[in-house]
């Protein structure tokens, strides 16, 4: 585990969207704020081309990834953004090999995590991928559980673990840098949404 958490790199981050989909969104009091705040993010990601991983956990039962998340992924496709999907059953993304072959072709060791649930899938995900020495960022306002106790305790936790627990526009100011330019611009433009 890095012993350092880092700030976002922008050459070096990846975001992975974990199971924002129709059944699980339905029943989580933040689904709103938290599709918000993985949107922004997942618009960050494509303007600075950085890699993003959407996974969809048992879809059979659980349904698509929510159609406000899925037709800007559509759409970011379309300009040419690198969006890769993974079907799992397994709670931790690392559990699939079709999670790991995806992440590890993206060639970058800084993950930055957002989705549902937060105390299950979210978690379980980021103590395994900084076991494997990935540098691992949960959004704490891009991510929820049924219960706000779970999605708490499950934050305490991963801190309690050296992973760095952030919020959205943190990362998303780390991976700009630097004010005066198009993509600043660019970037008010997703904060302002």
């Amino acid at each position: 585990m890095h012993s350092k958490p880092r700030l976002i790199s922008r050459d070096d981050v990846v975001l992975v969207v974990v199971d924002i989909q129709d059944r699980l969104a339905a029943i989580m009091e933040r689904r709103d704020a938290v599709i918000r705040s993985a949107s922004r993010l997942a618009r960050t990601a494509a303007m600075l081309e950085a890699p993003v991983i959407v996974t969809r956990q048992y879809p059979k039962g659980l349904g698509d990834t929510v159609p406000e998340l899925r037709s800007l992924f559509e759409g970011l496709v379309e300009q040419g953004a690198r969006v890769h999907g993974v079907d799992k059953t397994a709670f931790c993304c690392a559990g699939e090999d079709g999670f790991n072959e995806a992440l590890h072709a993206t060639g970058r060791r800084q993950v930055v995590l957002v989705g549902m649930e937060t105390h299950i899938c979210v978690t379980q995900t980021a103590l395994v991928l900084a076991t494997q020495d990935y540098d691992v960022h949960v959004v704490a306002d891009a991510c929820c559980s049924r219960e706000l106790t779970a999605h708490e305790v499950a934050l305490d936790r991963l801190r309690c673990s050296g992973i760095s627990v952030t919020t959205s526009e943190s990362v998303m100011y780390e991976a700009v840098a630097r004010a005066g330019t198009d993509e600043f611009r660019q970037l008010l433009s997703i904060v302002k949404e």
